[in-house]
């Protein structure tokens, strides 16, 4: 099984979409194994955007990801990042599909709700920013049969 890092960023906390973007995750079956309710650091986000630093956005992306509380979860089930990334649409609000997180919560694209890895790769570099591996809970979901072929 895949994992992905997800994030629900300050703007979706604060509007109490919380719960409607978990249950989201959960009704696709992916298995929470990590979350949190926590307030990103100067450091854990600018470790995170490294990759924009040289954007001219990477200011504004460093300031809303630690105005408020996050919620960081880490998911497990079969295509992970590519479900999730499905799930929680195009970056730009503008260009993502009613049903997609983004499509559906938000409009403008620096208060998009949420963020997921792009990559497997680029999941684990991120769920290590904010998790030990200690942290994860493993089990079995009751479901999981009824999932996957």
């Amino acid at each position: 099984m895949e994992r992905e890092f997800i994030m629900i960023k300050p703007d979706g906390v604060q509007r109490g979409l919380v719960g409607d973007v978990v249950k989201r995750i959960e009704n696709v079956g992916f298995k929470i194994i990590g979350m949190k309710l926590l307030k990103v650091s100067l450091k854990q986000a600018e470790q995170h955007y490294a990759i924009h630093k040289e954007q001219p956005f990477y200011d504004d992306l460093l300031g809303h990801i630690t105005c408020g509380p996050v919620v960081a979860m880490v998911v497990e089930g079969k295509d992970a990042v590519r479900v999730t990334r499905k799930i929680v649409g195009a970056t730009n609000p503008i260009d993502a599909v009613p049903g997609s997180i983004r499509g559906d919560f938000a409009l403008e694209i620096g208060r998009n709700i949420i963020h997921a890895g792009d990559s497997p790769e680029n999941a684990i570099y991120e769920y290590k920013i904010y998790f030990n591996e200690e942290e994860f809970v493993e089990y079995n979901k009751i479901d999981e049969r009824w999932l996957y072929e």
